[in-house]
């Protein structure tokens, strides 16, 4: 993988990579490994704060281009829409799932 822009936003709390990975006789890479793979990137950076985003395979081509933001927080992924959160839930752990879920939480019923 080849980082082509790093860049920190500190106004969203976010490290924003914009990369390209040429999988020569590969097959194209699942979400969950170009996730991985951003995490060796950032050191220390928390799995379950990584949005991997225009996530783009060229035609022909063994090249995928794309976008990953590390957040430094739970609370700084608030930005992100609720479908990006639904398309990343499979890969985070169990204890940011419910920390996620408002509707898991104890209550009056």
């Amino acid at each position: 993988m080849e980082i082509k822009e790093r860049k920190e936003n500190k106004v969203l709390n976010r490290v924003e990579i914009s990369f390209s990975w040429k999988h020569d006789k590969n097959a194209t890479p699942s979400r969950k490994e170009v996730m991985d793979l951003v995490r060796t990137l950032e050191p220390g950076s928390n799995p379950d704060w990584i949005v991997v985003k225009d996530c783009v395979t060229r035609f022909g081509q063994p090249l995928t281009t794309g976008l990953a933001y590390i957040y430094g927080s739970q609370e700084a992924m608030a930005v992100e829409p609720e479908y990006i959160h639904k398309r990343h839930e499979p890969f985070r752990s169990a204890a940011a799932a419910t920390a996620e879920d408002p509707a898991t939480e104890g209550g009056d019923e």
